[in-house]
């Protein structure tokens, strides 16, 4: 099994009402109580992802923060229970692991449609957060849009054809590179060894295409621009310059509907829609400066 935490890190586990959620932190070294305060990195909700996706800057914050960057439910190494995933299954689940192990409010980090649902949980539970840093929150219907037609959608919506199509386009080593090539990266020459391994792994996890196909069928996609006006939670966007599947105007245009808790949006050159992956450089000296 592919090890997923950078050194330093190690694994723990949470259960939670929906199945047994794997984390990484980096173990307090000092005796006595950990003063740290917490720091929580939240993965994207695409095909072989998991905390790995932030694990290149979360590895720069293990001595001053007591991170907490789960694998969550249906994704990574954490369970994947076979079910139809729905936006309040992620709402239950992150709230469970915030209360348990983030001593609420807590600064949260997240990735494109998890960024778009912890917007959605911060209108209800504004509790939950201290601030929040999101790399291009989108909803996948945003504006209107019906991404439930779309012919991804359509075909992973298939019986007999969703689970062909992850097969083919997802659950295998060509696919994994041709996805982090075309859609994830601006500079494919950025992509390594370690990253094609890490979601490969991740896709061929035993039942991992129920979470997956449900991003990509539509079933927990909204309307993201129906929820941002009601956020109070003060919020940094970040956004690659060249990110694919939430292009750099829409990300500006949700901002734009609500300048009282956007408080900055920062677009990270020659990026795509990972660029803390792919630039994790750049990411980290933005969340120095302002965490």
């Amino acid at each position: 099994m592919l090890q997923f935490q950078p050194p330093g890190f190690v694994q723990r586990v949470l259960s939670t009402p929906l199945g047994v959620l794997a984390y990484y932190t980096h173990p307090h070294s000092a005796a006595g109580e950990d003063n740290r305060p917490p720091l929580v990195f939240l993965h994207s909700l695409g095909g072989g992802s998991s905390a790995f996706e932030w694990s290149r800057v979360y590895a720069a914050f293990g001595q001053s923060h007591r991170v907490i960057a789960p694998d969550l439910i249906g994704w990574g190494l954490s369970a994947h229970p076979v079910r139809n995933y729905q936006v309040d299954d992620y709402f239950q689940v992150i709230t469970h692991l915030i209360e348990a192990l983030a001593a609420p409010p807590a600064p949260v980090i997240a990735t494109s449609l998890t960024a778009g649902v912890i917007i959605r949980l911060a209108t209800q539970r504004p509790d939950l957060f201290q601030r929040l840093f999101l790399v291009s929150p989108a909803g996948n219907g945003d504006f209107g849009r019906d991404y439930r037609a779309s012919l991804p959608a359509l075909l992973a919506s298939t019986p007999g054809v969703d689970i062909l199509l992850y097969r083919l386009g997802a659950a295998n080593e060509l696919a994994v590179r041709g996805f982090l090539s075309t859609f994830l990266f601006a500079n494919p020459r950025r992509i390594t060894e370690d990253m094609v391994q890490a979601y490969l792994t991740c896709t061929q996890q035993p039942n991992a295409q129920y979470a997956a196909l449900a991003s990509l069928n539509g079933t927990i996609s909204f309307d993201l621009s129906r929820y941002i006006g009601q956020l109070t939670v003060p919020t940094h966007i970040l956004l690659g310059e060249k990110s694919r599947f939430t292009p750099p105007a829409i990300t500006r245009r949700l901002a734009s509907l609500n300048p009282q808790a956007v408080k900055a949006v920062i677009e990270i050159s020659d990026a795509g829609v990972l660029p803390h992956l792919e630039r994790p450089e750049a990411v980290t000296a933005y969340l120095q400066d302002h965490l």
